[in-house]
């Protein structure tokens, strides 16, 4: 265990109001670490949407975990529990968890950590970890990603949307994209979507035939949900799959079962956050094996804006209005 680590450190509390605008930044005592686990100083961290629905009281940590806000980060290890035996301190890492990110230091366990490569920046490694760890989860374990597949993926230009472009791109797929605007949809493009459709114009349905000369889409990774729900089973081709991850537009809707059954769909989605530590080994495995040795050059990260931790709440005004292309970050200066 490194010598002279502080007592207290500065982390992001979430105040009474449960806005952006009541986020601050506080001290907290140092966090604790098991015998299986890492320190962590961390250099930058994540921001994502499901930061903004724990603020507001929708998503809660799961037990055990810190109730301090961030998924991810990057940084330097600066201790390590007595069982860790894959890491050393000084060692440069990024990792997903289940909270704690929005602080100086962070603790994770020594299974879920990848490293960072020496010519990527710590703001540049803390925009992979949920993105990717969300994109293999879901389009290629869920999905069965495979060459030729039509993919289409709702938010192109969000942080999980630049990603999954790439990702999918690199292992052969036919990908279409939705996006808000004429600037978003030339962004997805650039990454290598085959299509982007601006939904405010055109209809995503509609384009989806015509992409796919009739096929319909393989995979469809949708994070908006509510009025996308049917729309997504008339796009979708003859035993498609249909991944939710999360509901902008709502969690509920009233759908038409019958071309579920013609069509022999999947409808499915999932969560990272509360999985089991041996479940969150695997996808760490299987992410350093498939998609780290890429990453910077056919998976790049995509960074909008920084703020420094002491700016959280502008951080999650600018995530509310959907403004950015691809991820924002916050900076720790410790």
């Amino acid at each position: 265990m490194s010598g002279n680590l502080p007592a207290t450190m500065q982390a992001i509390t979430i105040g009474p109001e449960k806005t952006a605008e009541s986020l601050s930044c506080d001290a907290y005592p140092l966090p604790a670490f098991s015998a299986d686990e890492v320190l962590v100083k961390v250099a930058a961290a994540g921001v994502n949407r499901g930061d903004c629905y724990q603020r507001m009281g929708f998503y809660p940590p799961p037990p055990g975990a810190s109730d301090i806000m961030g998924l991810e980060f990057s940084g330097t290890i600066v201790a390590c529990g007595a069982n860790v035996s894959k890491w050393q301190i000084g060692a440069r890492i990024a990792a997903l968890v289940a909270g704690g990110g929005y602080a100086e230091y962070a603790v994770v366990h020594q299974d879920h950590i990848l490293p960072v490569p020496d010519d990527m920046s710590f703001v540049e490694a803390a925009a992979l970890p949920e993105t990717i760890f969300t994109v293999w989860a879901n389009v290629f374990e869920l999905g069965e990603l495979k060459k030729d597949d039509y993919l289409l993926i709702h938010g192109g230009s969000s942080g999980i949307g630049t990603t999954a472009i790439q990702m999918a791109k690199m292992a052969g797929a036919k990908v279409m994209t939705t996006a808000g605007n004429a600037q978003k949809c030339a962004a997805c493009t650039d990454l290598g979507a085959d299509l982007a459709v601006n939904y405010r114009q055109d209809d995503f349905v509609a384009q989806s035939a015509s992409f796919s000369d009739g096929h319909g889409m393989d995979i469809i990774l949708d994070m908006v949900g509510g009025p996308y729900f049917q729309r997504n089973i008339q796009a979708a081709a003859r035993g498609g799959r249909i991944i939710n991850i999360a509901h902008l537009q709502g969690s509920q809707a009233e759908i038409d079962m019958m071309p579920v059954m013609l069509k022999n769909l999947t409808l499915t989605g999932s969560t990272l956050r509360a999985r089991a530590i041996e479940e969150k080994t695997r996808l760490t495995q299987a992410i350093a094996k498939h998609v780290w040795p890429h990453i910077g050059d056919q998976v790049k990260p995509i960074v909008d804006t920084t703020f420094a931790l002491s700016q959280a709440g502008a951080a999650h005004q600018l995530m509310e209005s959907s403004a950015h292309i691809g991820k924002i970050i916050l900076t720790c200066d410790n």
